[in-house]
């Protein structure tokens, strides 16, 4: 049971949103503050809410739905760094926000999301001011490192295969579905793959049962919802 307001919400149809989701990790009058300074926004699928080079003034926090974070090498080739579900944040945007620079990376959503934008000056008030968005913060850099030093050992270690396969699993993950909407060019993209060698590996998967293959659909065999 959410703990008991001594306040009047600023909004309450967003304070209600958002204490259904975060009252486990924020104090009532911080969900409070997110609601009258944060900006609520919802995409579709596939818009892209943060791109290499922008000037970063907020701080998404996910609401709902699933993003995917990119980065570019010099070559303007993308490459997969981590996704972002309920509840979490790109702890590369925190640092953009924090130093003031460009945005190195690229955010699209996979689904339908619900995003709110915090802007940077009550990110650092709420620094000093609240604990849990302290812990919140940090707990972010902390599990957004882990990932992308995953994402780096699969590259170095594991072959492309098992990359792949984990990939795909991971994508049924996030959108609580085994049919994948998605192309073997995406995946290729997303993979830092040529598409040749995807297509070959899916092939591969296929016989292994693994996986099932239709046009532009991929179907993960072991995916099991929660």
């Amino acid at each position: 049971m959410p703990p008991q307001r001594d306040f009047i919400p600023f909004d309450i149809k967003c304070y209600s949103k958002l204490e259904d989701r975060f009252a486990a990790l924020f104090e009532p009058r911080l969900i409070n503050e997110v609601c009258q300074y944060g900006k609520l926004r919802t995409f579709k699928p596939d818009e892209t809410i943060i791109d290499i080079g922008m000037r970063i003034t907020h701080m998404p926090l996910v609401i709902s739905g699933s993003l995917k974070v990119l980065t570019e090498d010099e070559k303007g080739d993308e490459l997969l760094l981590y996704y972002l579900q309920f509840g979490e944040t790109c702890a590369v945007t925190l640092n953009c926000c924090t130093s003031k620079i460009k945005s190195t990376v690229k955010a699209i959503t996979e689904t339908k999301a619900e995003i709110v934008f915090v802007p940077v000056e009550k990110m650092e008030d709420w620094m000093i001011q609240y604990a849990s968005w302290r812990r919140y913060v940090l707990n972010s850099y902390n599990e957004r490192l882990n990932e992308m030093v995953h994402a780096i050992d699969s590259i170095v270690f594991q072959g492309l295969e098992e990359r792949l396969l984990k990939y795909l699993r991971n994508k049924a993950g996030m959108v609580k579905s085994a049919v994948l909407n998605i192309s073997h060019q995406d995946i290729a993209n997303d993979l830092h793959a040529s598409r040749v060698a995807v297509s070959r590996l899916m092939k591969k998967l296929e016989l292994k049962k693994s996986i099932a293959q239709q046009r532009n659909k991929i179907i993960v065999l072991d995916y099991k919802a929660d």
